[in-house]
């Protein structure tokens, strides 16, 4: 079987990170990137031997799959093209930047036949997927108070960047919450109520930099998680628990580091926070490596397109939460 060639759409933070991921897939052959103006695609294209394109239609003539590494609100319009030109589509968190286009462009993918995976990558960490093969296994009994904590530095962008502009990137909520809120709802089901509170801790100049979300799961389930951007850099930690009805399951990112470094010198940090792991593999190239057998072979996905709709619901409902201060019915948002 001839190697699948991937196109990515995106040449920033994530279509770096990604095309990292796609160099150790045997299967997968680097074969076009498109990028704006912001971010060239140059660099990437030389560094994999890919070719640098212009337009999007270039690039869906070279390519079998596409992975939408773009900013957040132009998921919708990748996607719808290349689901037209019958391609498989693979998209960076979140799906899309409301709820309405995640919809769009799942329909579109389902009409024209072809896959949309949605990139929520905590999954494929070992901590998280370790706790939720135990909770599967009825290792504490039935969930019952979930906690989740993801705290780092808001990452550096230029003025006029569009991630600093909420109405195209969702902030805090729909790029850096919706990894344990699409969590949450994995091991404790289906979430019926959302209420959440935000402040200003360290930015004023930013919507929010600290939030906590309670969601009520219908299983009666409570989870508590909290994201924040108030940390200095290069601090990046995070924190679970799951108590049930018999037992309760636990990871700490500062308990578990090999070394933790308490410098009068602050190291240096990236621009952008990156989630660390013990593993060789990155879980990055793991999730890729598992999207692969998914459009080759079949196989189950771990994460679908359904579950990216579902987070991103949930994410909305909190930035709506926030905004009214009320409780969101996500039975009746739905």
């Amino acid at each position: 079987m001839s190697r699948t060639r991937i196109g990515i759409v995106g040449a920033g933070f994530m279509g770096t990170i990604h095309a990292a991921g796609w160099a150790t897939c045997a299967d997968a052959e680097l074969t076009a990137v498109l990028a704006g103006p912001a971010s060239p695609p140059d660099t990437l294209a030389r560094r994999y031997g890919m070719r640098a394109c212009d337009t999007l239609a270039e690039l869906l003539e070279l390519v079998d799959v596409v992975d939408v590494c773009a900013p957040t609100d132009l998921h919708l319009e990748i996607t719808l093209a290349a689901a037209a030109a019958g391609r498989a589509v693979i998209c960076e968190k979140p799906l899309a930047r409301t709820p309405d286009d995640g919809e769009r462009m799942i329909a579109a993918c389902r009409d024209a036949g072809v896959p949309l995976l949605v990139g929520h990558v905590v999954r494929f960490f070992p901590e998280y997927s370790t706790l939720k093969e135990a909770v599967d296994r009825g290792d504490i009994g039935d969930p019952a108070v979930l906690r989740f904590t993801r705290a780092t530095f808001q990452p550096k962008r230029p003025a006029g960047n569009w991630f600093a502009d909420e109405r195209r990137s969702g902030g805090l909520a729909l790029d850096l919450m919706i990894h344990d809120l699409d969590y949450a709802r994995w091991v404790g089901g289906e979430v019926s109520t959302v209420y959440a509170r935000s402040l200003r801790a360290a930015r004023p100049d930013t919507a929010a930099d600290h939030v906590l979300a309670i969601l009520r799961h219908r299983s009666g389930a409570i989870s508590h998680v909290e994201a924040s951007w108030a940390f200095p850099p290069p601090v990046f930690r995070t924190r679970g628990e799951v108590a049930g009805t018999t037992g309760v399951l636990t990871f700490d990112s500062d308990r578990t580091a090999p070394v933790r470094p308490l410098l009068r010198t602050k190291p240096e940090a990236g621009d952008t926070p990156l989630a660390a792991s013990p593993l060789a593999e990155t879980p990055y190239a793991t999730e890729l490596k598992h999207f692969l057998t998914v459009l080759r072979d079949g196989a189950k996905p771990i994460v679908t397109a359904e579950d990216g709709l579902a987070a991103l619901r949930i994410a909305t409902a909190v930035v709506e939460s926030i905004g009214s201060g009320r409780a969101i019915d996500m039975e009746v948002a739905a």
